[in-house]
């Protein structure tokens, strides 16, 4: 993942659950229409078969776009697997130490909710991103939202770039595209009939 400050890249996060036999096809329609940057396996549950056939799909699907594919979590897996890193879902936790054994090569993501110092943590531990989360309107989680003024300040002040993700809309992406390095989607699209024009019409404001 690299950053782009002019134009927001997009990050695709998988559904919680899925088919890969089914899953696989759509996802790399999705990829052939809009361009990707990285994507995410963000499978619930800890199954690891599960987590492991999930993977071996979506890798032959991503690598032969040349789009990294980085696993939610299971950092052991992701090195396992062949994957190309892990997101950390609560910030700098460990990730010093999973730098050591993954190594410089791998990337190493952090999502830190809506906290300013948990992405600062994040930042300094070595993080290649940090995500905060979400930024529209949920009943999920706490619902305590990152606010656009925590993207401004980010991308004044801190170099590593930053994602933007959670109950995304039309509106929200327009306010953040110009101080936000990525935008991360996922439960946005998947649901949708045709989730390639979905993606389309959130990121429209990209031009």
């Amino acid at each position: 993942m690299s950053d782009q400050p002019d134009r927001p890249q997009l990050y695709l996060v998988t559904p919680p659950a899925f088919d890969p036999e089914d899953f696989a096809p759509r996802l790399a329609r999705v990829l052939d229409g809009i361009e990707v940057a990285c994507l995410r396996l963000a499978l619930a549950g800890n199954d690891e078969d599960r987590i492991a056939r999930a993977a071996d799909a979506l890798r032959e699907v991503s690598h032969a776009r040349d789009i990294p594919l980085v696993i939610e979590r299971h950092a052991v897996l992701a090195e396992r697997l062949g994957l190309d890193g892990v997101h950390l879902p609560e910030g700098a936790r460990d990730l010093r130490k999973l730098r050591k054994s993954l190594g410089n090569d791998a990337i190493i993501g952090a999502g830190c909710g809506a906290s300013r110092h948990d992405g600062l943590n994040a930042a300094e531990a070595g993080a290649d991103y940090v995500s905060f989360g979400p930024v529209g309107e949920t009943g999920l989680g706490t619902g305590v939202r990152a606010e656009t003024e925590l993207f401004t300040w980010w991308s004044e002040m801190i170099e590593v770039p930053v994602v933007a993700e959670g109950a995304l809309t039309l509106p929200l992406v327009e306010t953040l595209a110009p101080i936000t390095d990525f935008f991360a989607l996922g439960a946005e699209i998947w649901g949708a009939e045709d989730p390639l024009a979905a993606l389309r019409t959130l990121m429209a404001p990209l031009g």
